[in-house]
């Protein structure tokens, strides 16, 4: 499956931290129809049984919106149900490793915070980037904020996509305008939501501003080449 940048536009990230109620099948349900473009399953502390049953409903569901899916750090999980993928950490499996389990035809993200790593992982084989922590996040207490500049060097080192993960809210997402980022991921500012399905609409019509305003930006500079927005 490829990964295209447009699916790349607004990746949820899940979190059952805020299910109140609700099951997480229905809460990833609310943000497609909110038009989340991308979705990963996030499970730290489900057992093998329950994740299992729970990727196999997600992944059909996320089949249906035409959204594409994959599996947290779990290579194991992902190659079991056959998920689009799998998204790992600098402290997980190294991509080619991950490439090599699943297949040619699936998608590997890594996470990112520095150029050097974030090009060590496009040589590995990775498909995109999710960079950051680009604000202060409450998510990942591990997850140090790394500059904008930083993430604008990255997207300049490498020729795979590049999303900014890590404290994106609707009030901070048009500070990322002219990084070069094609897209972003959240957690909290969909799931934490009371109206989920509203509030991914929201960000996604904020996002697309973002992406608007950075190649308004590179028009008027001089019309690079090469340049897809």
């Amino acid at each position: 499956m490829n990964c295209n940048k447009k699916d790349l536009l607004l990746y949820a990230v899940t979190d059952r931290s805020w299910l109140n109620g609700r099951t997480l099948y229905d809460q990833v349900e609310e943000a497609l129809k909110g038009g989340a473009t991308f979705i990963q399953l996030r499970e730290k502390n489900l057992d093998t049984d329950s994740f299992l049953k729970e990727a196999a409903e997600i992944k059909e569901l996320c089949a249906r919106y035409h959204a594409p899916f994959v599996i947290n750090d779990n290579v194991e999980i992902a190659k079991e149900i056959n998920a689009d993928g799998v998204h790992v950490g600098q402290e997980d499996m190294a991509a080619g490793n991950a490439r090599a389990i699943l297949g040619s035809d699936k998608i590997i993200g890594v996470s990112a915070h520095t150029v050097e790593e974030a090009v060590l992982a496009e040589k590995n084989g990775a498909d995109y980037l999710g960079v950051g922590a680009a604000f202060q996040t409450g998510t990942k207490k591990d997850a140090g904020n790394i500059s904008h500049e930083t993430i604008k060097q990255i997207c300049e080192a490498v020729n795979i996509p590049v999303i900014a993960i890590g404290g994106i809210t609707h009030d901070n997402v048009m500070e990322l305008a002219g990084s070069g980022i094609c897209g972003i991921a959240v957690v909290s500012a969909i799931f934490a939501a009371e109206d989920i399905t509203k509030a991914t609409r929201e960000l996604k019509e904020l996002t697309l501003k973002m992406k608007y305003s950075t190649c308004i930006s590179k028009d008027n500079a001089s019309s690079r080449k090469g340049i897809s927005c």
